[in-house]
């Protein structure tokens, strides 16, 4: 997921958010501050409830970040190398660059997070004995109990034993450790995911129809993208089981018909568009460094009396919004990117473009892996 506002390092771990975060703030933020925290601790004035529901707030996104790092640090510690963090919408997604190598590493990076919500909320329901015992505020009691139920029900909801989720991380480790097949019992959680996915969706939806409930809008929601991360987690696996060690370089198309970001959109259509099968172009530095990505339909926007005048770095897809691959990478690892993208630009070693892939390439890969050497179904 590409972050929006990047916050730094942490462990040597990229740390940032998505936009879609600033719905959550203000969805928990005004819960607190209208209805849960009045009710804790009623006859306080609005600001103070606003100042406590933004630390509140504020306190369980933490807690969120810490049920990544947790992720990221035990990766780390089995060797995977951690892209980023990233919080979003739907909670956070710590990118791996790879996968455990055994099922006891697997259990351990799943279980990571789980267990620090879980900690949270111990932590959380402490401070809010602590505080009553004290005679603190009522609406700082209230505040460490939101936190410790919001925590706790976290850590519960992500050990529901369906892939994507941390459950069904746990449950693919445990089946890899008792039948010894590692993309058999991914896919197995994947399709227990997909699952539980429709059955979180009709319960929303069935909440909505007869209670009249809008909660059940979010209840759907999540239902929805756990289906939705499934049905993607299961088609990455199979991609894996045909394809096997098979590199980008192997099937990506070295004969690029490229642009450069200086030249004219009129002297692009001249010399290269016009004789041209392709409706997409990489863009590539005299170095022969990937710049960005020019698409036909771009291109036609521009009024003809300015094309002479444009340069197709002006209209082009920005690289930062391209998906680049190593030639030397797996195929396997980046064919559903591939496939959802439609094409990627292939890098060698020194960053320099030496061809690109598409998601013909990648069926056509698939097919002919399927008939020289069938799978075993996983």
């Amino acid at each position: 997921m590409r972050q929006t506002v990047r916050l730094g390092r942490i462990a040597g771990v990229a740390v940032g958010v998505h936009w879609s975060v600033l719905v959550i703030m203000a969805l928990l933020i005004n819960g607190l501050a209208v209805a849960i925290l009045p009710t804790a601790a009623p006859g306080q004035p609005w600001p103070v409830y606003l100042l406590a529901a933004v630390a509140a707030a504020a306190a369980f996104l933490a807690s969120l970040l810490a049920h990544e790092m947790a992720h990221a640090l035990v990766a780390k510690r089995f060797g995977i190398r951690v892209e980023r963090i990233t919080l979003w919408l739907l909670g956070g997604v710590a990118e791996l660059a790879g996968q455990p190598t055994t099922a006891r590493a697997d259990l351990l990076v799943a279980g990571a997070g789980p267990l620090t919500s879980l900690a949270a909320a111990l932590g959380f329901g402490a401070a809010a004995v602590g505080a009553a015992g004290s005679g603190a505020p009522e609406i700082v009691t209230g505040a460490f109990g939101w936190l410790a139920v919001v925590n706790g029900m976290l850590a519960v909801f992500n050990m529901l034993p369906g892939a994507p989720l941390d459950g069904g991380r746990v449950l693919r480790a445990l089946l890899w450790y008792r039948h010894g097949d590692q993309k058999r019992a991914a896919l197995s959680a994947a399709h227990v995911g997909h699952g539980l996915g429709i059955a979180l969706m009709v319960v929303g939806i069935a909440e909505v129809l007869f209670t009249g409930a809008f909660d059940g809008l979010w209840l759907t929601l999540l239902g929805w993208f756990l289906m939705s991360a499934a049905k993607a987690e299961a088609t990455d696996v199979r991609y894996h089981c045909l394809l096997g060690r098979v590199q980008v370089s192997s099937v990506m198309h070295d004969r690029l018909v490229c642009g450069h970001p200086d030249q004219s959109v009129e002297d692009f259509n001249n010399t290269i568009a016009l004789h041209s099968t392709h409706r997409t172009f990489p863009l590539r530095d005299h170095a022969g460094h990937p710049m960005g990505v020019i698409r036909l339909a771009e291109l036609s926007r521009i009024p003809i009396e300015l094309r002479a005048h444009t340069p197709l770095a002006r209209v082009a897809l920005p690289i930062d919004s391209a998906l680049v691959v190593k030639a030397d990478q797996p195929l396997a690892d980046v064919a559903a990117a591939i496939a959802s993208r439609g094409l990627a630009l292939v890098v060698d070693g020194d960053g320099v473009l030496v061809g690109i892939v598409d998601t013909e390439d990648v069926t056509h890969a698939s097919e002919l892996a399927a008939l020289t050497d069938p799978p075993a179904r996983p």
